[in-house]
């Protein structure tokens, strides 16, 4: 079909040409959409000949948005749930028998140091030593602003950049705005241009910005690349899978995307709804690590609700608090333990510590959250961010809970 196509044109050049090019472009890139800007170009070439049936052109033009093509750059092969679309976010995975092989030097992440999604994927990265064995670099973006006012062409989190004034402390220099990041690795993408993102330099694409994911994957990813002994140290062991899943499940539902549902409430009913199941998840945590017995929530092992939970609870008494109205309680005052396990990590743990950056925390949420605090002030307080005075004899902690009525009966609820 193609070829009478090509062959009705009005010049034989032309029509061998764009053959030639369709014939390419469809077994390789036609639905893979990093390369669309190329299909692009031949859609116009081929619409700019009008004796090419406009059937054809559509035909074509729905290979190109149809789901994502095993295939990718040079004959790259992706597996079919990488990315389907430009609604799709990123699943990519590394393995030694994929597109993604776990090499030195070859992936860079990109973060917030804000951002409590990305701040797991950025521990991990530490306590895993992928920094060093694997080479796993890092961009930082400012906390604020997000979008550049007047640009409709650059929204989505910003780097520092040359001649634009005082580079933002701790963030990274970079010519790129996050999505731009995210074009080059799908130029029709329309998802939200979130952190973190896992960048493959080899392949030139994003290989995952699900920070689950992450978090799983990169804990055994490249452990053929470390030392044995931290090869072998694992978040997620298998004794401890099943009770890791269970509480991961409601600890996401209701705490780490709790408090989300809560400060973004559009409406009172919605704020009621869904603050009470935020403190009933506390309730349950708190209960669960001092059964345990430290320094851990599972006991003497760290796992990934370690990660999980720190990520949110480290952000609880500075921002959700009084930013996002979860305040029936605060972790200093109202829960003895998460807060001495809490300052254990923070205190003990450089890895936990050297991540969390409170200053770039505070000022993404007052500054960036317009419509929450319009007027971006930053509180100064709580004093200090964590408090000292970790005790290691858990025993000696008693713990406690928020028993309002409403938060009793979502932890019913919930199990």
């Amino acid at each position: 079909m193609l070829t009478r196509v090509a062959l009705q044109t009005t010049s034989i050049t032309l029509g061998i040409a764009i053959l030639a090019a369709l014939l390419t472009a469809i077994p390789y890139f036609a639905d893979h959409h990093p390369m669309l800007s190329r299909l692009t170009h031949i859609l116009e070439t081929v619409q700019s000949v009008p004796t090419v049936p406009q059937l054809a052109t559509l035909a074509i033009r729905k290979m190109a948005t149809n789901g994502a093509s095993e295939h990718g750059l040079n004959g790259t092969k992706f597996p079919a749930d990488w990315h389907s679309g430009p609604d799709d976010s990123f699943h990519g995975k590394i393995t030694a028998d994929g597109p993604f092989q776990p090499e030195k030097d070859r992936y860079h992440l990109y973060i917030g140091l804000f951002c409590p999604f990305a701040h797991r994927a950025n521990l991990v990265r530490k306590l895993k030593q992928l920094d060093k064995y694997a080479g796993i670099d890092i961009s930082i973006v400012k906390p604020y602003p997000k979008d550049e006012p007047g640009t409709p062409g650059k929204p989505g989190w910003r780097f520092n950049h040359k001649n634009e004034g005082e580079p933002y402390e701790g963030a990274t220099e970079d010519k790129l705005y996050m999505n731009e990041v995210y074009f080059r690795a799908d130029k029709s993408y329309q998802g939200r241009y979130s952190v973190p993102v896992l960048w493959d330099t080899k392949l030139n694409t994003i290989v995952n910005n699900e920070s689950a994911e992450l978090l799983r994957d990169l804990q055994t990813a490249f452990n053929k690349l470390l030392p044995e002994s931290v090869a072998e140290m694992s978040l997620y062991p298998k004794e401890l899978q099943g009770e890791i899943d269970t509480i991961a499940g409601w600890m996401s539902d209701h705490l780490n995307t709790g408090v989300y549902k809560a400060g973004f409430a559009p409406d009172q009913a919605t704020y009621d709804k869904n603050l009470p199941p935020v403190f009933a998840a506390l309730n349950k945590l708190e209960r669960i690590a001092k059964e345990h017995g430290g320094p851990y929530i599972l006991g003497e092992n760290m796992t990934e609700l370690d990660v999980r939970a720190y990520a949110t609870i480290a952000r609880f008494d500075s921002i959700y608090v009084q930013h996002f109205k979860c305040n029936l309680g605060m972790i200093r005052y109202s829960y003895p333990v998460l807060h001495n396990w809490l300052k254990g990590l923070y205190f003990n743990h450089e890895d936990y510590r050297n991540t969390t950056d409170f200053r770039h925390i505070k000022e993404n949420y007052t500054k960036s959250h317009y419509d929450v605090n319009p007027k971006s002030i930053t509180p100064m307080g709580p004093w200090p961010n964590v408090e000292e005075g970790y005790e290691k004899d858990w025993s000696k902690i008693e713990a406690r809970s928020i028993d309002m009525p409403e938060v009793l009966e979502a932890e019913k609820e919930f199990g």
